[in-house]
């Protein structure tokens, strides 16, 4: 941790703000930062509704998440925790966002694919950033300072409406991508998977086992006749929540 570069950054960030994160760098922002998922680009760059704000004037940062949020008695909301959702998900939509957004920094969890930072987040000048661990939503909460405004609440639901947040220091964040788009998490992935299989070697098959369980990649291990089997990678199933 003492070899993390921390960065503070005030929102809008300027490009040269973000030309200069580094792959690893731990960031906190500070200013107005705004949440669109799969609900709001599909309204958007699918069904060709117009953004309800000018979202370029407000904001170059994008969260992907589902906030807890409720009413107060002022007539707003508060919000206690955010949950951050795999941003992988929406890899599709991101090239035509960047494009209508202006978008600079996309938050969210786990990174993206190494094709999408090439062909999509260098062009645009972008860089990702990810939430640090499990179990921080509430962490990442004590940074909203307030919602300054929630778009299509009633129609889209709590996860997928477009929330707007004040925000001071929220994070640790973790930047993902680097100038060449090259993938922080899938460099440590492939470092480890090749020594994987040396770390088990020798080892006897364990006497208990939990249902689904399995040592190889490739296993299907649950399926019904009339139903799409569940892969599991390292017993954890590709599918993912869609209301995280």
């Amino acid at each position: 941790m003492s070899n993390m570069r921390v960065v503070k950054l005030q929102v809008p960030v300027s490009q040269e703000d973000v030309d200069n994160l580094e792959q690893g760098d731990i960031v906190y922002l500070t200013g107005t930062i705004y949440t669109a998922r799969e609900g709001v680009y599909k309204k958007v760059l699918e069904s060709g509704k117009e953004l309800p704000v000018d979202i370029r004037a407000i904001s170059n940062v994008n969260f992907h998440c589902s906030p807890a949020a409720s009413p107060n008695n002022e007539g707003g909301y508060d919000v206690g925790a955010v949950t951050a959702t795999a941003s992988f998900r929406f890899g599709k939509w991101m090239k035509n966002w960047f494009e209508t957004s202006g978008a600079k920094i996309i938050i969210g969890k786990g990174g993206m694919p190494e094709e999408a930072y090439r062909d999509v987040f260098m062009p645009n000048g972008a860089r990702y950033l990810s939430t640090v661990g499990y179990g921080a939503g509430a962490l990442l909460g004590r940074g909203i300072t307030r919602v300054k405004d929630v778009h299509w609440l009633e129609e889209n639901g709590i996860a997928q409406a477009m929330w707007i947040f004040e925000v001071n220091e929220i994070g640790p964040f973790i930047v993902d991508n680097d100038r060449e788009g090259n993938s922080l998490f899938v460099k440590h992935e492939r470092a480890i998977n090749a020594k994987l299989e040396k770390l088990y070697a020798g080892l006897k098959p364990p006497a208990l086992k939990r249902y689904g369980e399995t040592t190889n990649r490739g296993d299907e291990v649950i399926g019904e006749p009339d139903t799409q089997p569940i892969k599991f990678v390292n017993a954890m199933p590709t599918q993912k929540d869609n209301n995280e």
